[in-house]
């Protein structure tokens, strides 16, 4: 538990530094300087949670949460070609070198993330849900799987359609709002940047209650939105701890960001195997889950993707020694 909870915060506290670095950027992009765009948002990303109740916070996220659109907007008025974007989906480009293979990690480490499984349970914890309810939280994760990946389809195309073509080398996503102003005009790369906002301002609130929850079960604290200082403590105490570090580091005019989030995401990708096997175990124990132990074919999903997750680690272990 002890080595899972150090990888776990320092994952997630490089992402959340990355956070607070997508907010800097878009704001920038709107001529809003860092030093006055960190704080604020740092103090309202505070003052939501710790003085408000779980209701309220749940509500405000999924508010924000529908801004996510505007990169649906943005992917369509980059006007890609189709036919060949279908293509692509169903031959996609594969190759077996060290960078592919890393990048592939972190793709997943950045979209099945260990902080996302621990959110998850949490919430449902938090959020007071019955048995008779499972069914409703389950549909919520399937609905809110299915919208990230949908967003992200449009993340991809919109940059691969404009940028890639262009020969335009992204290593931020501040480049890429940039970039996209020239090639696909103005309110294109205005959509970008507000997505960016958006995407950094809402992983600010879920990144450090992820963490904070997941430390507060391990080692048995108490936890919970609805908790005051006085009731909770450690789980607000690191909450706090954990958004006022991101966004000091992001005051730091040399740190590397793209590097820390890069780093992050593939520490997510290469600790998530370990965090599913944990989770499986768990949810397969009758003792604990009764009659709503993971059914045959959940198994047989969660298994495959662990499979995969595990030779691809290997599979970049072994070219990193032989490439």
């Amino acid at each position: 538990t002890l080595a899972i909870m150090a990888l776990f915060v320092f994952a997630n506290l490089t992402v959340i530094i990355a956070e607070f670095a997508g907010i800097a950027a878009s704001m920038e992009l709107f001529g809003v300087h860092k030093h006055i765009s960190v704080p604020i948002s740092a103090f309202i990303v505070w003052f939501v949670v710790v003085k408000g109740n779980f209701k309220q916070v749940e509500r405000f996220l999924i508010a924000i949460s529908l801004i996510y659109l505007t990169y649906v907007f943005s992917g369509v008025m980059s006007n890609p070609p189709w036919k060949e974007v279908a293509r692509q989906i169903v031959v996609p480009h594969i190759r077996l070198d060290k960078d592919y293979l890393l990048l592939f990690i972190t793709m997943v480490g950045t979209t099945i993330t260990p902080y996302m499984q621990f959110y998850l349970q949490s919430a449902v914890v938090d959020k007071g849900i019955r048995v008779d309810e499972y069914q409703y939280a389950k549909f919520d994760v399937y609905a809110g799987s299915f919208m990230t990946v949908f967003i992200a389809f449009f993340i991809v195309l919109s940059t691969g359609t404009i940028l890639h073509p262009a020969g335009v080398i992204v290593d931020s996503a501040e480049n890429a709002a940039q970039a996209l102003q020239p090639l696909a005009g103005e309110f294109a790369s205005h959509l970008f940047a507000v997505g960016l906002l958006n995407a950094s301002f809402l992983a600010a609130f879920v990144l450090p209650l992820a963490t904070a929850y997941g430390l507060s079960e391990a080692f048995g604290w108490e936890s919970g939105i609805n908790k005051t200082f006085r009731e909770a403590p450690q789980f607000l105490g690191f909450y706090t701890a954990f958004i006022v570090i991101g966004a000091g580091m992001i005051l730091i005019p040399t740190m590397p960001l793209i590097k820390i989030m890069f780093l992050s995401q593939t520490i997510n990708g290469i600790l998530l195997p370990i965090v599913l096997i944990i989770m499986l175990r768990l949810v397969n124990d009758k003792e604990l889950m009764g009659e709503y132990v993971n059914s045959k074919r959940m198994n047989i999903i969660t298994w495959v993707t662990v499979a995969i997750l595990i030779l691809l680690t290997v599979m970049l272990v072994l070219t990193s020694f032989i490439l």
